[in-house]
Parts: structure tokens; sequence; C-alpha cells
């Protein structure tokens, strides 16, 4: 006989996902702050720690068989899962910085891409911006989604529409969102594009981290050498942006927005509404 884990949270359990969630928006926060010409991504990783830590919480990067580090870093071409070290940032990079906060048994999961700026190249920089703009105005569409769908495969669709009328961009579809819960990274799956699937229902206790990965280019990727990073088959940049999302009785909550959400949702006509 088999067993399937119930994937919706009780009202008790949602409570406890806020912290972790806050706890991961700061750490971002920190990181944000710090990103500059000449840091390396191990400093940035060193931060992102001591944050954590004092908020209370583990890194749940850290968890995950194999992987030693707080944050991953990816720039440039690399999409995904980069591995902080001596690299030293770049006018111009673009950077992407994932990380998550592990509070009680309770886990967050958020990320955001940055450009570096560039006054000897502001087209690039431009383009980049651009690029990163619309993969979290998708991030945004696929939340605002959630909140009156009926079934969890109509946000993938709600960011593919959104993407699709910014312009050509590359969707990777080799990596998708989750969900999230006592482990980082939980059932069901979540799209960043349209599939026939209707997926699981939207209700109350449902918690998932949607997180789009966008491309100026192709959307095939490899794995570097060092078995972590994801890179673009054709040398074309990448954004990412993450935020772990609760349903809940009285509407949803982004747990890794200090505001519930509510910046990004208003140009979609939606209010979040706190977990009580």
């Amino acid at each position: 006989m088999s067993f399937r884990k119930n994937i919706y949270k009780t009202p008790d359990e949602l409570r406890l996902m806020v912290r972790p969630g806050v706890v991961t928006a700061a750490s971002l926060d920190a990181v944000r702050a710090a990103i500059r010409p000449g840091i390396t991504t191990l400093e940035l990783d060193a931060i992102a720690e001591r944050v954590i830590v004092e908020g209370g919480g583990v890194s749940n990067f850290k968890l995950v068989p194999g992987y030693r580090h707080t944050i991953c870093a990816s720039i440039n071409d690399d999409v995904v899962h980069g591995i902080p070290g001596d690299r030293i940032l770049q006018p111009g990079d673009i950077v992407s910085i994932d990380n998550g906060a592990e509070v009680e048994g309770w886990n967050g999961d958020s990320a955001f891409t940055v450009v570096i700026p560039d006054e000897s190249r502001p087209e690039l920089v431009a383009e980049r911006q651009r690029l990163s703009d619309v993969t979290e105005g998708s991030l945004w569409a696929g939340i605002a989604r959630l909140s009156t769908a009926r079934h969890l495969n109509e946000v993938g669709e709600a960011i593919e529409e959104y993407i699709e009328a910014q312009g050509t961009f590359g969707i990777v579809t080799d990596y998708i969102g989750h969900g999230i819960g006592r482990s980082m990274h939980e059932a069901p799956p979540v799209f960043n594009y349209r599939v026939r699937a209707k997926g699981p229902d939207v209700k109350p206790g449902l918690v998932v981290a949607i997180e789009p990965m966008v491309t100026l280019g192709s959307i095939e990727t490899f794995v570097r050498e060092d078995d972590w990073t994801v890179a673009t088959d054709d040398g074309s940049v990448a954004a990412h942006w993450e935020h772990s999302v609760a349903v809940h009785a009285d509407g949803i909550w982004v747990t890794t927005a200090h505001d519930g959400g509510a910046a990004g949702l208003a140009p979609f006509g939606v209010t979040p509404t706190p977990i009580r």
C-alpha cells in the first residue's frame, strides 16, 4: 500500500511558515544592499548566512545533500544554482541570488535578480534590466493568478501570457517551482509555462514557491563541471525571480515579502491578506 502526503497545510502550519519567509526576505535584503563591483559571491554568501542565523534560522540550502553554501549566485549566462566563490562581480553583470531559511522546521525560499550599473555600457545594462523586469513582472502575474485560480497550473499560463506580451524571451523549462513547507522542495510542481494538465486544486493550505527563469535567447541549458551551476547553451543571459506564497481562508500572502506582496500585486488589482 502506498501513501501520498497531503500537500495542504493546516491554519496553524501556515502561521508557522510566516517567520521563515520573513527571515529569508531579510537575508536577501542584506545581500541586495551589498552587491557592487568588486565584491565576491562568497562574501555575499557570508552576509546571507549571518542574517539567517541572527534571525533564528538555518540555511535550508545547506541542508541539500552535497551543497555547502547559503545562497546560489548565478551570473550572466548562469541561470540557477551558481556556487558562491572567489568570482568578483563586475559592472554590467546580471546577478541572480537565491536562498532560503528554515525556522523551527518550516521553510522559506526566494530569489531576485539585479543588474550592476555600468556607465560605459548603458545599452547592455538597459537590455539586461528589461529582462529582469519582465521576469519579475511574470512572477507577480503568476502570484496574482493564484489568488483567483481554481487549479494550480493556471499560474504557469499567467506567467507565459505575461512574458509573451512583453516581447521575445525564452522561458526555461528544465527547472520549475515547487511546493514548500517542512521541506524546501515538496510536491506539487509549479510550472512557469502552459501545460495540458490542470494540476491540484487551489484551496486554503496550498503553499508554493513560484520561480520563473527567463533568458534573452535559447531555453536550452546544461550543467557546468561543478555539477551544480545551470547555464544557457547559447551563452545568453538569464534572470530568476522567486517568492513563496501561501493560500489561506482569507486570500493569499507572499511569505517571503515583508508586505505580503502588496506592492508587487497592486498593478494586478490584488490585495494580499495576512495569515491570522
